[in-house]
């Protein structure tokens, strides 16, 4: 930390409390950030997190309670009042406009700073390059990957002149090697001068990175540590009262007969090749693990398996009959369950109740449907069932997708995609951006509709996860697949080198 730290901390929260119906957000919670630090706050999804962010942000006034920043009692109307004295949040779902470029995003509504010429692209080309951001200022937003995207959100929040910066689970997206740029990036802005607030479910990271960390659990503060003399166990126990969940699977479930059966798959985008030749295999009762840095083909597979996007050439069969030629509905319907990597964007419509989100890909069968026409009352029956089954913590199933916390929701797309008895699941980052609470659970279903025969194409950031869980990794690099590793003896170093392409290094 920084040895020109003053005295006088940059943020402080008091006594803040936040009702919504149903629900106390926040009850009586405290915090204080000292300049030049970074300062984690940890706690379950639906602990009260987000909430307490959105208040020190603007975007949610609190019912009780005062903000301080840089010894001055603040009250935020908006976010521009907190952009104002110098407060910037990086959401965990992103603020952007995919239609617009990279340096339009980054400079829509700051334009009174440095206009919109030659001044205000040095300005953001420094940044970029100060986050690690490498791309075309002119690209759309919309061919960004998602590790792209969130470095553009740090790259607008620094511009608009930002020195205490809210990070909202920074990590989600990233493979090792681009957890430690972004935590070296982050020393050196701390070093600088920069305070960091930094959410997270990550126990490691958080101790690998923060100065100090506060543990909220139920809406309040349970108490603040040291991260260098507490250990992940504590840390978990704080928030959780249990130990934390392992991914590990010890019994093998693989079968004999091949459910998912990609050959020479092809996809191209602008006359490249985005997906080159991809040939793979996944057999019932087996978890395929798919690693690869962010943008190497790992959404492209996905969603040409899906039928989202049309193949230029090869062969997709689900259970021996051939499915290039299905719709995503058609595919759907025989027998394929789907966890997007972006719930918010792909898995779910935020403005409707849970129940008609319990519909979303299963319109056409039961217990949604009775022929041609939409089964209300089944779909809500079922979504209760979901709710108690997965523990998905909302007050009832009327209320919208929105109103749930990150973790809640998952386990709400979680529960959906298994209750079709699929015959295979596409999981594209299934616990992105949840509590160890939640991990857990999800963890355990995906292990259990293994164990049923249930074949799974796993897509994960989390090495941890992919090793864990899965019976096979393969790793993307570049739109090809060029390596296959056994989990049981594959290190994560091991994948983040086969993964960027590094040479390992010799046992």
């Amino acid at each position: 930390m920084s040895t020109d730290v003053a005295d006088e901390p940059a943020v402080v929260l008091e006594g803040i409390t936040k009702r919504f119906p149903g629900v106390v957000a926040n009850s009586d919670v405290r915090l204080v950030v000292r300049r030049g630090e970074v300062h984690a706050v940890c706690g379950e999804n639906g602990a009260g997190k987000s909430t307490l962010m959105k208040i020190l942000y603007g975007m949610q006034q609190p019912d009780e309670g005062t903000i301080t920043v840089n010894g001055t009692v603040v009250q935020f109307r908006s976010p521009s009042d907190a952009i104002k004295v110098g407060i910037g949040m990086v959401h965990q779902h992103f603020m952007l406009a995919d239609n617009l470029s990279v340096l339009e995003n980054v400079v829509l509504g700051a334009e009174a700073l440095h206009g919109t010429g030659r001044k205000a692209r040095g300005r953001v080309a420094e940044l970029a390059e100060r986050t690690g951001l490498r791309t075309d200022l002119d690209s759309p937003l919309e061919y960004l990957g998602v590790a792209d995207r969130q470095r553009v959100e740090i790259v607008k929040v620094l511009y608009r002149g930002a020195r205490i910066v809210i990070l909202d689970e920074p990590t989600a997206v990233l493979v090792p090697q681009e957890v430690d740029d972004l935590f070296a990036t982050v020393r050196q802005m701390r070093d600088d001068g920069f305070t960091f607030i930094f959410i997270s479910h990550k126990l490691d990271e958080v101790r690998a990175i923060a100065d100090t960390v506060t543990v909220i659990r139920r809406g309040t503060t349970v108490g603040t540590a040291d991260p260098k003399t507490i250990s992940s166990r504590q840390l978990a126990e704080m928030m959780v009262g249990s130990e934390l969940p392992s991914p590990e699977t010890r019994e093998s479930t693989v079968t004999d007969m091949p459910v998912l059966t990609v050959t020479d798959l092809r996809l191209e985008s602008s006359g490249r090749a985005v997906l080159d030749d991809i040939s793979l295999l996944v057999r019932s009762g087996e978890i395929v693990g798919v690693a690869g840095v962010e943008g190497n083909g790992q959404t492209e597979l996905v969603e040409t398996i899906m039928g989202m996007r049309k193949a230029a050439a090869g062969m997709v069969s689900l259970g021996g009959n051939d499915i290039t030629k299905l719709g995503t509905l058609a595919r759907r319907e025989a027998g394929i369950g789907y966890i997007a990597e972006d719930r918010t964007r792909y898995g779910l419509l935020l403005t409707q109740p849970l129940w008609a989100n319990r519909m979303l890909g299963y319109q056409t069968r039961k217990p949604v449907s009775g022929g041609q026409w939409l089964d209300i009352a089944g779909a809500k029956q079922d979504t209760r069932r979901i709710v108690e089954a997965y523990d998905v913590r909302t007050p009832g199933i009327d209320v919208p997708a929105a109103a749930l916390s990150g973790g809640n929701q998952q386990k709400l797309i979680v529960g959906r995609e298994l209750s079709g008895d699929p015959v295979l699941l596409i999981a594209s980052h299934p616990t992105r951006g949840v509590d160890v609470g939640a991990q857990a659970l999800i963890w355990e279903q995906i292990r259990q509709a293994r164990a049923n025969g249930l074949a799974v194409l796993l897509v994960s950031a989390d090495l941890d996860e992919l090793i864990g869980l899965s019976d096979r990794i393969v790793v993307m690099l570049r739109g090809r697949l060029v390596s296959e590793e056994d989990p049981a003896t594959v290190t994560p170093e091991d994948l983040g080198c086969a993964m960027t392409g590094a040479p390992r290094e010799a046992k």
